[in-house]
């Protein structure tokens, strides 16, 4: 290790130790030649992950790409601040345990949509219809008619939500959103 004061390669090791993790080392280390004193971190460098395009070019995976993609999806939606970072570290250590070195782009994708699948419908939707890059709105109500119904096969017999405001009141909301009418008695 070239000491940063002088860049002598000859200095020694005072303190070794493991960070909390257990994949990183702290070394203190002195050099021989102006005795000053500096900190090193070691860690083990993974097997680089490349992402096949379909294009065919390839990029080193970026984890924090895929995070973005993801918390882009969750924006304003009822999930955890970590949901995305949670997601792209499962995402990751999926990709890492297959033991590849090349991974194409649309395996990542279909794992990003099933995380998001299971997190939030709509975070799913707003990720599926960029991804996929649908020709026309059927498409796109085709997936939201598949999603709608696996809700309710689900969740047998509910057809309301109930949202409460502010003030308390509770309003029954049919699936699809709206307010649901109740109904008028006849004369």
């Amino acid at each position: 290790m070239r000491c940063p004061n002088c860049g002598t390669l000859d200095g020694r090791v005072i303190d070794s130790r493991d960070l909390d993790d257990a994949t990183t080392v702290r070394r203190r280390r002195e050099c021989s030649s102006c005795r000053s004193r500096y900190t090193t971190y070691e860690r083990v460098e993974s097997a680089r992950l490349l992402v096949v395009k379909r294009n065919g070019t390839r990029e080193e995976f970026d984890r924090d790409k895929l995070a973005d993609g993801l918390a882009r999806a969750l924006t304003r939606r009822p999930v955890g601040k970590d949901a995305a970072d949670d997601a792209a570290d499962e995402i990751e250590a999926a990709l890492r345990a297959r033991g590849v070195n090349e991974i194409p782009s649309s395996a990542i994708g279909e794992m990003a949509m099933d995380r998001l699948r299971s997190l939030d419908h709509i975070a799913y939707i707003r990720f599926m219809s960029v991804y996929q890059s649908f020709d026309d709105i059927e498409q796109l109500k085709q997936e939201v008619d598949t999603l709608y119904e696996e809700r309710t096969e689900r969740a047998p017999g509910q057809t309301t939500l109930r949202l409460v405001a502010e003030d308390g009141a509770i309003t029954p909301i049919g699936l699809r959103g709206t307010p649901r009418r109740r109904p008028t008695k006849r004369k």
